[in-house]
Formats: structure tokens, C-alpha cells, sequence
């Protein structure tokens, strides 16, 4: 979740064409230099970026993960670049229109109607336009923040227009998801255990599990309130399936991003749409994560990986939301697979810190400044950052501290 504004996160159809690519995601950490930040970036500017786009018709496919982005994150391409840093911009949008004030009555809702959100926030032309607003609820009994209704406004679908399918290459079906801010979501990040997934009626699989309080916002539904939504899941699948039947006929694309617990909620959207076969094998499925946390367990990983699923994490060296959970038993413990997290996809690493500014570690909008600011020519990232070590060389102060004891009360939350 944004953290400029936002309190800390702690955490059916199937042809015989030729697949988008099954090439495995094979882990990859890569390393894009430090910056000590000096100011925090403004919001959303109405600048698009375009400076690559003459390309992107041509290089959409490889863009999109095509081979696992092989030759385009060492040195990190400038159209990978800017495609990073415009799906960045639509989640950073998603939370420029989420309504914060108690006061008014869409109160953690958008503040905006579909047809013009995206000129709400200063990005009128985007090429997308919004095609259904997406709500979630959990589960758990906390109590409502306001009115009846315990679902909240958590993302947006939108589509390409047909100019922007011009500029793009492809019709390109975008879901964007924002991070924790409600109650019940504080909640669902703290259910660290691993559920089975079991979205596949015809196959449950039950070796393949997820962290349950992801699962749980992700399947939930309102079905004791009147007139209440279907679960996150029904409406995203329901919405995409709609599109897919629309666009049937052109060359498409499904594109999800996220940032930290949106990122959580792409990842099982982007693993389900490819369990159940809803859309073509030829349509690329691409997640962009940004800060994301850890999603299921080394079944999970290894099964979007088979399923063709292509994931791009962008994470910062010193935000501990993205060590989570499965600080122990993660994809470097080599005994019992089925209990341990893993993170899936391929990796590019910034690192990034402000001393008077801890919570910009986890910062959607100084994750997009970082990008932008990310050297051509990159490194590999080396192990074992010593962060008590690196805040004493920063003069570190007494706010410094905080971000250590911090990230201690996180991980050790997780670990209980």
C-alpha cells in the first residue's frame, strides 16, 4: 500500500493454438543500485510515457514476459522501463481515486465514477478505458467501518482503447490493485498460514496452497447481506470472461498489477485465470508486482510456472514486506516443500531508503520514482545487505531505529 498516505502494510476456453510461452520463471535477483532518497515524488503527473512507444508494437510480447524477460533486465531496457513505470502509474491511480474521508458517502469507495476516473486523477489520457469497478470483502468478524456493507472498493478492469491499441500492439485487459487500508485487510495479512487454493472444481490439487487471509479476501462473499456483491473472485472472473468474449477476435493480452497486498491478490487472480482455462492459450498473462509479499507455497510457484503465468516483481532491497511471509521456510528450505513459501517470477531489485523518511521503503509512488531513476547498466544484487550497518554509515538517527524495530515486530508477527 501507499505509504505517503496509507499506514504500513504488514504485509472457459482452451484450443489447440500455440501457448503464449511455458518457458519455466526461473528465479532471478537483479540488482539496480542504491539511492538515498533526498524528496519523495508528486503524485500522478498527466505526462505519458511514451518515449519507447514507437517499438512497443513490434516488442509487446517480449515486454510482457515472453521469455522471462531474458536480456531485458541486465542493463534494464528503457521500453521494459517505461512499461513498468506506466502499469506502476495505474495503481498509483488507484490510489489517488480511493476515498479517505469519513466524512463523505463514498467513504472507501472510489471517489469517482468509471467513466471518468482516470480524469479525476489526472490521467485522462491514459488509453484505457474502466470497465468495472471491483470490491472485497473477508471472511473475519471485526467490526464495519461504515454502513452495512463490509465490501470495499479494492481495484478496477480497464481496457485498452482502440488508439492505444494502436500505440501498444495488442487490446490489453488491465486489473489493477491497490493495498491494505481497512480493518479486515490488516487482519487477513496476519493469517499467515498456507490454505489449499483448491480453485479448479475439476482438479482441487490440494498440494498447492496460498497464505489463507489472501485466499479468504480473494473467495469471500457477502451472502448475508442484502443485495450483497459476489466474492472478488466472481466478480473479476465474470468481467474478464465478458472481455475476452468482446476482444475474441483480436490479439490480446491480460495484465495485472498490484502493489503489496493488491500485488498478493494479482497473483491468485493471474494463477486462477490459468487453472480454470478461461481464457486462450496464445493471450499472454503478465503480473506486475510491486512490494509484493509472498503468496503460496513451492507447489504454488512451480504450478504457475507450468501453467505459463509470467510475473515481474519490482521490490526495494529494504522494504520487509516483500521478505514476507515465510521469513524461515521459504523457497531456500529444502525439506518439506509443501509448508514453505516461495516467491514466483523473476526478480528486479532496487535499493532505496530515506533516513527521515522510513515508510518510503514500501511507498508506491517512490517505488515508480526509483524505476525511473534505475541505472542502465545494472549488477547483480549481492547478498546479505547488512542494514544495522548501512543506517550507521547514513549518520543514522534515533528515526532510524524505528524502521529497524519496525521490521523486527513484523517479521517476529509472522513468525508467532
Amino acid at each position: 500500500m501507499n505509504l505517503t498516505k496509507f499506514p504500513l502494510n504488514p504485509a472457459v476456453i482452451i484450443n489447440s493454438e500455440k501457448s503464449y510461452s511455458s518457458k519455466p520463471n526461473v528465479t532471478k535477483k537483479i540488482y539496480c543500485g542504491t539511492v538515498t532518497i533526498t524528496s519523495l515524488p508528486s503524485s500522478l503527473s498527466s505526462d505519458r510515457v511514451c518515449n519507447n512507444s514507437a517499438s512497443l508494437p513490434l516488442n509487446w510480447r517480449d515486454i510482457q514476459g515472453l521469455n522471462n524477460w531474458e536480456n531485458l533486465i541486465q542493463p534494464l531496457s528503457p521500453l521494459l522501463q517505461d512499461e513498468i513505470i506506466r502499469y506502476g502509474k495505474f495503481v498509483t491511480a488507484c490510489y489517488e481515486a480511493f476515498d479517505l474521508n469519513p466524512n463523505s458517502k463514498r467513504y472507501l469507495n472510489c471517489k469517482h465514477s468509471k467513466n471518468r476516473m482516470f480524469l479525476a486523477v489526472g490521467w485522462g489520457d491514459c488509453g484505457y478505458t474502466v470497465t468495472k469497478y471491483v470490491y472485497a470483502t473477508a471472511n473475519i468478524n471485526v467490526p464495519i467501518q461504515n454502513g452495512g456493507s463490509c465490501a470495499r472498493w479494492i481495484g478496477y478492469i480497464a481496457v485498452s482503447s482502440d488508439e492505444e491499441v494502436k500505440r501498444i500492439g495488442r487490446r490489453d485487459i488491465l486489473v489493477t490493485f491497490r493495498g491494505t487500508v481497512t480493518y479486515q485487510e490488516w487482519i487477513v495479512n496476519f493469517m499467515s498460514s498456507l490454505s489449499p487454493a483448491r480453485l479448479d472444481p475439476n482438479d482441487p490439487k490440494p498440494d498447492i496452497m496460498v497464505e489463507a487471509g489472501f485466499l479468504n479476501l480473494y473467495t469471500s462473499s457477502e451472502t448475508n447481506v442484502r443485495f450483497g456483491l459476489g466474492s472478488c473472485r466472481e466478480q473479476l472472473l465474470s468481467e474478464i470472461s465478458r472481455l475476452l468474449r468482446i476482444y475474441k477476435n483480436e490479439e490480446l493480452s491480460i495484465t495485472l498489477a498490484g502493489h503489496s497486498m493488491g500485488s498478493s491478490l494479482a497473483m491468485l487472480l493471474a494463477y486462477d485465470i490459468a487453472e480454470v482455462g478461461l481464457k486462450q492459450p496464445s493471450v499472454p498473462l503478465t503480473v506486475f508486482s510491486f512490494a509484493g509479499p509472498r503468496v503460496g507455497n513451492v507447489h504454488f510457484k512451480e504450478r504457475c510456472e507450468e501453467l505459463g503465468v509470467k510475473v515481474l516483481r519490482i521490490v526495494n532491497a529494504n522494504d520487509p514486506i516483500t521478505k514476507l511471509p515465510g521469513i524461515i521456510f521459504n523457497e531456500s528450505f529444502s525439506t518439506w516443500r509443501s509448508a514453505c513459501y516461495a516467491h514466483v517470477g523473476i526478480e528486479l531489485v532496487l535499493d532505496f531508503f530515506k533516513i527521515d523518511d522510513i515508510l518510503c521503503v514500501h511507498d508506491m509512488q517512490t517505488y515508480i520514482e526509483m524505476i525511473k531513476n534505475c541505472p542502465r547498466r545494472s549488477r547483480i544484487r549481492r547478498k546479505g545487505v547488512d542494514m544495522i550497518k548501512k543506517l550507521k554509515e547514513m549518520n543514522m538517527t534515533s528515526v532510524a531505529w524505528i524502521y529497524v524495530a519496525t521490521t523486527l515486530v513484523v517479521l517476529l508477527t509472522i513468525l508467532v
